[in-house]
């Protein structure tokens, strides 16, 4: 190895390495490589593969930004400003003779002087974002961290189910979004636009760039009300509402509790969806308040689900079906809800795919209607989305893998788990741990198993409990001789009524980890 020259705290540069020198660099100190020299250049030249096997060999970090003079383009000096960042120091960088080294140091680091630099940012202030931010700082409590959002309120959204039943009040789920920021979390009160992962930025709507060392993305998941012609126009009037809407909730209680016979309709669009058994879960409590009433045998109730099975997971069809047999339902699979005629009371169907698929027309005077649900589009149109639109992520450790110092958890993740605050709350330790690991210059340990529960509410004081992880895996946290989740119980009902709002908000959203420690991959070190 040629000299090294010193050219700021924990930066230096040199020659053109030979594979043989990784080893006495790293015994120098040096935590990570940097090439800036485009491969072939001259005839012997080492490739900067065998620098980068020879590098991971010697337990350093590497990274290959070729450029070919010392007249540094922006997006060099940003892709280099993002090295910086992202790799551990102290970092050795060569060229031919470390001249386009020093340039590409100089260039990064006189970038966007005046911009915020954090270690951490968030992007999205709900159940992930939130849990995620707090996990992060209950384990590095001086980190510099910042949340993205916004949105003024935050809610509990699991509870909007009972809202509709009224057994909450709407008011119960919902708070300032500034009390549930974790104290050392700074909340950034604007939208993210777009994502630089090669530079270490997210840009702002106002223009402005916030960078980072790790990103994590929490942005949530779209429903997509427009894409059924006529249903968000007739939101919350004509008899038609929906659980998904803190607004709506109310509406829902309200049909239920007048509606005296007639035609009630739910529905639940193709996956993928927050939480897939809440449509069901509004139908079941909406029938069981009439059959309490002694109205049910003049309701006539439907549930059209575009899926080919009542529920995902085949352990807990059983019981439902029990419930669609108990309350008269006219149970239609395949049967995806494509227009909505509000004043004329009027639901068009597409029942059944491709050329055998046929439209029917129903009927309404109550229609608890579920919307098709999408990518954010800023996130959908990011580098970081996969082909579905959802931010690309190792469904383990919550990696992206082309940025390993990015992450994404909650219902913006590309992962095939159900999509529920039961998921965030143990995807948020996972992603705590390998984001600081990542940071730290090791390799992520912690390992998420796909776990997601869903609590079906199948009558006012039983519940379902639904448990399950990736390929539909039965993940329950209780011994069955307390607790049989495919089974209706009270106690069940018990935890989702009593429990589960505070271990929300004083346990998930404060960073306390009950029965949500992350699994270890085997292969860390």
């Amino acid at each position: 190895m040629e000299k090294v020259i010193p050219i700021g705290e924990g930066f230096a540069i040199t020659s053109q390495l030979d594979p043989e020198d990784l080893g006495a660099a790293a015994a120098a100190g040096f935590r990570s490589v940097i090439s800036n020299r485009p491969d072939d250049e001259e005839p012997g030249q080492p490739s900067a593969a065998e620098i980068e096997q020879a590098a991971a060999a010697a337990g350093l970090a590497f990274a290959h930004l070729p450029v070919s003079s010392r007249d540094i383009a922006l997006e060099d000096a940003r892709a280099m400003r993002g090295a910086l960042d992202r790799l551990p120091g102290p970092i050795l960088a060569y060229c031919r003779t470390g001249a386009r080294s020093q340039a590409m140091h100089t260039a990064a680091t006189s970038l966007n002087s005046q911009a915020k630099r954090y270690d951490v940012v968030i992007v999205g202030g709900g159940s992930a974002g939130i849990a995620c931010a707090a996990s992060i700082l209950k384990r590095r409590p001086d980190i510099s961290l910042a949340i993205i959002e916004p949105s003024e309120a935050h809610y509990y959204q699991p509870g909007w189910t009972l809202v509709g039943a009224g057994v909450f009040q709407p008011e119960t789920t919902r708070r300032p979004m500034a009390s549930v920021i974790p104290k050392g979390a700074e909340w950034l009160r604007q939208e993210a636009r777009a994502f630089h992962p090669d530079e270490q930025a997210v840009e702002l709507a106002d223009g402005s760039r916030i960078a980072y060392r790790g990103l994590v993305v929490a942005a949530g998941i779209k429903l997509d009300w427009n894409a059924i012609p006529g249903l968000a126009d007739t939101l919350g009037e004509n008899g038609v509402t929906s659980n998904y809407r803190y607004d709506l909730a109310p509406y829902t209680r309200d049909l239920v509790r007048t509606l005296r016979d007639g035609a009630a309709l739910f529905t639940q669009p193709p996956m993928p969806i927050k939480c897939a058994g809440a449509p069901q879960k509004a139908m079941y409590l909406s029938c069981h308040s009439w059959e309490t009433a002694g109205r049910l045998k003049g309701i006539g109730v439907e549930f059209h689900n575009a899926g080919a099975a009542l529920f995902g997971v085949a352990d807990y069809v059983p019981a439902l079906m029990r419930y669609i047999e108990r309350y008269g339902i006219d149970l239609r699979l395949g049967s995806t809800l494509i227009e909505v005629d509000g004043p004329g009371r009027r639901a068009i169907f597409r029942q059944g795919t491709g050329e055998r698929s046929q439209t029917c027309e129903r009927r309404f005077d109550m229609l608890h209607a579920v919307p098709p649900q999408v990518a954010p589009d800023f996130i959908a149109n990011s580098v970081l989305a996969d082909a579905t639109g959802f931010v690309a992520v190792d469904p383990a450790t919550l990696a992206h893998p082309r940025w390993p110092n990015v992450f994404a958890l909650g219902d913006v993740a590309g992962t095939s788990n159900a999509k529920t605050a039961a998921a965030a709350r143990k995807q948020a330790p996972v992603v705590a741990v390998n984001l600081l690991a990542v940071l730290d210059g090791t390799l992520p340990w912690a390992i998420y198993d796909g776990y997601g529960s869903c609590p079906l509410t199948v009558e006012r004081g039983r519940i379902v409990l639904a448990e399950f992880g990736y390929g539909g895996k039965l993940l329950p946290s209780f011994p069955s001789w307390l607790l049989d989740g495919r089974k209706p119980t009270r106690l069940a009902w018990f935890l989702k009524d009593r429990l589960l709002p505070p271990i929300y908000w004083r346990g998930m959203l404060k960073g306390r980890e009950w029965l949500a420690a992350p699994g270890r991959r085997d292969d860390a070190r």
